[in-house]
């Protein structure tokens, strides 16, 4: 076993423990040696928009934002609200959520495909009726694609605004299209390949979108109750601060979060955040080492 001398360098391998073992649950260690060490084919090579935007801390705001975003669409906010232990287990979901989305990134290409037959299996259980009556099911293409364009356009524009090393356009472009290839795994149909097909997508689907009460709860659940003590309540409250500036206008209008000191703070706040996380994992896109 050895120790670390330096107290600072202690103090960071606490904070970072603490923040992925919450992050990836239990398990977390056991899977990220095998999605590392395991030998094979990979769906996306080293350094890869894919594997640069999904290893960055952005992460962090990047995926409450899009929590925030997909909850605007009443049919899959009622699959969430009816089938997801979102409230009971939360951070349980977020362990499953995480884990995905590192065996489809970094992981060897029979894992990854494995893990999102798992999924598509789980989606093809999940199926009821929203509160006005309609019926919805998990494995609709319609509501996979919802589902990918929120999460894409939430991570890319938090690592844009503040991932270690932005992307170029080109490469944003790239990004969109491996993510892409992701959400056509899962079942998502007419996929975008560009953040300009991208943009477009989302726009579509501003007619079906609204703000129900089980979205606000939602909302209020994540920004104002967080399942957390209340020692690290204000970072993360930081966190949420960047996630809902990085949010459309509308959409904070349709949440009611709109910022009394408005998107700028946010901005600030969710940087420091992010700098925060990034300092305690070690690195901008390394998870960190189990302790010794």
């Amino acid at each position: 076993m050895t120790t670390t001398a330096n107290p600072i360098e202690r103090m960071r391998s606490r904070v970072g423990d603490a923040i992925f073992t919450k992050i990836a649950g239990p398990g977390g260690y056991d899977a990220r040696n095998k999605i590392h060490n395991t030998p094979g084919p990979r769906w996306f090579p080293p350094d890869s928009p894919m594997r640069r935007v999904h290893g960055d801390a952005s992460t962090f705001v990047g995926g409450l934002r899009a929590l925030l975003l997909q909850s605007l669409h009443p049919l899959a906010m009622a699959g969430v609200a009816g089938h997801s232990g979102y409230r009971g287990d939360p951070w349980g979901r977020l362990a499953r959520t995480s884990t995905f989305l590192a065996f489809t990134t970094f992981g060897m290409a029979d894992d990854a495909q494995e893990m999102v037959d798992r999924v598509r299996a789980v989606h093809e259980r999940v199926r009821g009726k929203a509160a006005d009556g309609r019926p919805y099911r998990a494995s609709d293409p319609h509501l996979l694609l919802w589902v990918h364009l929120a999460e894409a356009d939430s991570f890319l524009r938090a690592h844009q605004e503040f991932g270690a090393r932005k992307l170029t356009d080109a490469e944003a472009d790239e990004y969109v299209a491996q993510s892409g290839r992701v959400a056509s795994a899962l079942g998502a149909t007419e996929v975008p390949q560009t953040v300009a097909e991208l943009a477009a997508s989302l726009e579509g689907f501003r007619p079906e979108l609204e703000a129900t009460a089980e979205a606000l709860d939602t909302a209020h659940f994540l920004l104002k109750e967080p399942p957390l003590p209340w020692a690290v309540r204000p970072g993360y409250k930081m966190l949420a601060a960047g996630s809902v500036a990085l949010l459309p206008g509308w959409a904070r209008d349709e949440l009611g979060l709109n910022p009394r000191l408005g998107p700028s703070i946010g901005r600030l706040q969710g940087s420091l955040a992010t700098k925060g996380v990034r300092w305690g994992l070690g690195t901008a896109e390394r998870t960190p080492a189990k302790p010794s």
